[in-house]
């Protein structure tokens, strides 16, 4: 009779305490998944991706899934079996939209393609390709393999892919930046990512909050 109360109560216990360690753990809860479809060149875009993405993604990564598409508003037409592009502001953008794409595949890790794009995006008005250039400098990528895919039919094919993803939205995509929450598109919610990412992320996520998360009353902590 002992011997069964003393593992009643050590199980009791361990079970107490499994359930204290999942609600302490942050990322117990699915995390948040946010996918941004954006292009290259857009001012709207790069202002959504420097202040609002990358500060949400280095205070809270580890409740976020984020999945980058580059395309757009651009548009696709194929002739003799290949793929060319038109896109809003210009040559350069398509071929801005193309390196990223290409980063994104190489370097498969988020956590390392989203700081590269990140850097990229703060400096593609000198040009998509010195900016792809001079980010990799102070990180360690293969920029040759990433401008040879950007420059040749592989490239093309990724874009048409991100094209294929942008297309089969709905609703249907019409501006940029185009934001998903858990797969879903509103205007109310893109108006809030738009304005405080950080927030929106933090009061969508159903476990714990994190640390870095603002309080709901708006205070830090």
């Amino acid at each position: 009779m002992k011997t069964v109360l003393i593992f009643t109560v050590l199980g009791a216990l361990a079970a107490t305490l499994d359930a204290k360690s999942l609600a302490a753990d942050p990322v117990a809860a699915p995390k948040v998944e946010v996918d941004l479809y954006y292009e290259s060149l857009c001012p709207y875009c790069r202002h959504f991706i420097i202040n609002q993405l990358w500060p949400a993604y280095q205070k809270v990564k580890e409740i976020l899934s984020i999945t980058l598409v580059p395309y757009g508003n651009a548009s696709e037409k194929k002739t003799n079996g290949s793929y060319t592009f038109r896109c809003q502001h210009g040559a350069n953008e398509c071929y801005g939209n193309v390196i990223e794409a290409c980063a994104i595949k190489y370097m498969k890790d988020f956590d390392a393609h989203f700081p590269y794009i990140y850097c990229v995006e703060q400096n593609i008005t000198r040009g998509p390709e010195q900016a792809a250039r001079a980010c990799a400098l102070n990180q360690t990528i293969n920029i040759d393999q990433i401008m040879t895919c950007a420059k040749g039919d592989e490239g093309t094919m990724l874009e048409h892919e991100a094209a294929n993803k942008t297309k089969s939205l709905t609703p249907k995509q019409y501006y940029v930046p185009w934001i998903l929450l858990n797969g879903v598109h509103t205007e109310s919610m893109t108006k809030v990512a738009t304005t405080d990412l950080l927030r929106l992320v933090c009061d969508t996520y159903t476990g714990v909050r994190p640390t870095a998360c603002p309080k709901r009353n708006g205070l830090v902590g």
